[in-house]
């Protein structure tokens, strides 16, 4: 260690403590590896206490010339939350999970989260008082962070939503100058200084009064009648659509966050789930028009799961799916985390496999029964396409009078379901995400690799239905199909054969997938695996010119300034 990493080390302790500076490889490993994708190095993380000590850790930092990686829960899938290999720099992770407030605002339509506060966390606030968050599915049971949905445009399976969105936050950049700055866009006076403003924010020092009424949205307000013009040529959601980057909103860690105001939504009292199935994607598309055209009020969700991805999930998705089950939403993220400590556990030990505890699950699980209720099965075996359809209760007569008026002329099996099949059938679809990955941990000899794919299709594609050529159907040997459907967004997991390179496949998937009219990544941003589209690169560079933080996203250049 040289005398400057030393000094370095000193000063950050002072602000942190010396048990919230990690310095060794062992304490640093699981911060530096992603959940699905992303690994480098990093010389520490740091673990600041409040919003003011990750202040003064930014104070430290910013003139060392380091390289800042910020991170909350690291649930990011295309690494955009962990360093990345051949930068020009050292590499600094700030590990926010510490500061996880979560502050009601007057009327509890709005709140304040500070960076490391959860999905999860937010969900059972909100419960008590009968409002939900952006997001409730997926996301929010692996311990994802609010901050960190935002930074990303996350989307998610509600319909209403579109992607996380504000033009309310707090957060710090660094301008051409290197200079560091405090900016106050939540439209709540907290004082001039940095220390009075994170000091009084930390302690809840503000009155109703000092909450600003603003016309700054603290949602996508617009999304619900955006979503519905089924003649558009441009996707619904997407990450590098401008007209929802603005500021923390879409920044991907080029801005350090210190809190979002958002809003939050009323609880429907009463829904009723269907799944909806047919060997027709023509007539799933026509439901898909006529919902979005007709129905007075949009579906709460609607889920399309193929065939393959529900035999898959059954398969590959059970030990998730029994977890969910028995134990809740509320232990997923440390199931995932003891996997992933255990693992590490088993790669130190001489003549262990590799993913042994991913093969340990997957053999446990098969102990138990089938997840996937009877009905799903049988639907499953007589039909390739499914939907399942979640509405307010006031909308049902309304989908009904659809689904009869369009039996005249098409195929379309409907099975309403009760409340312990539509819980079923949601698990059955959490489950789906995580099963491909386990499909290739544990048949990785046979295959060159998964390439997990999230594109978002043109609201006027009727052919949204993938029909892959020939070239490349030869080099996939399998592929599940998944996503939000009304919202037309996919995501797409292929297995590549053996003996083909994985990158150069998925080089020829994406220049398919631009034949469709497609933008990708939809949801998940595009980390370390996707290019930054030109928009998208420009906002990053107009949010840190200096190139400081989370460098190399977007496959942009990792050096100072972008040079």
């Amino acid at each position: 260690m040289h005398i400057a990493q030393k000094d370095l080390f000193r000063q950050l302790e002072v602000v942190v403590g010396k048990s919230n500076l990690l310095k060794s490889p062992r304490k640093i490993a699981p911060y530096v590896k992603g959940f699905r994708e992303g690994q480098g190095k990093a010389i520490a993380v740091v673990k600041p206490q409040s919003l003011l000590e990750l202040w003064q850790t930014l104070e430290i930092l910013v003139p060392a010339n380091v390289a800042i990686i910020m991170q909350a829960a690291n649930t990011g899938l295309t690494g955009g939350s962990t360093p990345h290999e051949a930068c020009d720099r050292d590499a600094v992770i700030i590990s926010t999970l510490a500061l996880d407030d979560i502050h009601l605002l007057e009327s509890h339509n709005q709140f304040i989260a500070f960076p490391g506060a959860s999905l999860f966390k937010l969900e059972k606030t909100l419960d008590p008082l009968g409002r939900v968050p952006h997001s409730v599915i997926g996301s929010s049971c692996i311990g994802a962070s609010i901050v960190g949905g935002v930074c990303n445009n996350s989307g998610g399976a509600l319909v209403e939503r579109g992607p996380a969105y504000t033009e309310l936050s707090l957060y710090a950049r660094v301008d051409e100058h290197g200079e560091l700055q405090l900016v106050n866009d939540l439209d709540v006076d907290l004082g001039e200084t940095p220390i009075e403003i994170l000091t009084n924010l930390q302690r809840r020092q503000y009155q109703a009064h000092d909450i600003k009424v603003t016309s700054k949205q603290a949602s996508d307000s617009e999304y619900k009648s955006w979503v519905r013009d089924t003649q558009s040529e441009r996707p619904a959601r997407y990450n590098a659509d401008k007209r929802r980057l603005h500021a923390a909103s879409g920044c991907a860690g080029k801005l350090v966050v210190f809190a979002v105001r958002l809003d939050s939504f009323v609880k429907p009292e009463h829904k009723q789930t269907f799944v909806i199935s047919t060997d027709s994607a023509q007539s799933l598309n026509a439901l898909r028009v006529a919902i979005l055209k007709s129905m007075t009020e949009l579906p709460i969700s609607a889920e399309y799961m193929h065939r393959d991805v529900i035999e898959l999930t059954d398969e590959y998705g059970r030990d998730t799916m029994l977890v969910l089950k028995y134990f809740g939403t509320e232990v997923m993220p440390r199931f995932f985390n003891y996997k992933k400590s255990l693992e590490r556990f088993c790669r130190a030990l001489p003549l262990m496999q590799e993913n042994t505890i991913d093969w340990l699950s997957n053999r446990l699980a098969k102990c138990f029964p089938s997840q996937v209720s009877k009905q799903i099965k049988e639907l499953k075996t007589r039909y390739e396409h499914h939907l399942l359809l979640s509405i307010k209760g006031q909308s049902v007569n309304e989908l009904k009078a659809i689904l009869a008026q369009m039996n005249n002329s098409a195929s379309l099996h409907v099975l309403e379901c009760d409340e312990n099949e539509a819980k079923q059938a949601y698990l059955l679809r959490f489950a789906a995400a995580g099963a491909a990955i386990q499909y290739q941990k544990l048949n990785h000899r046979r295959s060159a690799g998964l390439l997990a794919l999230d594109i978002a299709l043109p609201r006027n594609c009727s052919e949204w239905y993938e029909q892959l050529p020939m070239t490349l159907k030869q080099k996939i040997s399998h592929h599940f199909y998944y996503g939000h459907y009304l919202c037309h967004v996919f995501h797409q997991d292929y297995i590549v054969k053996a003996g083909y390179d994985p990158m150069q496949v998925k080089a020829e998937l994406l220049s398919f997938i631009d034949t469709r009219g497609a933008e990708y990544p939809a949801e998940h941003n595009v980390g370390h695996l996707y290019v930054a589209k030109p928009d998208l690169a420009m906002n990053y560079k107009q949010l840190d010119p200096t190139n400081t933080f989370n460098p190399g996203i977007g496959k942009m250049s990792k050096s100072r300034f972008y040079q």
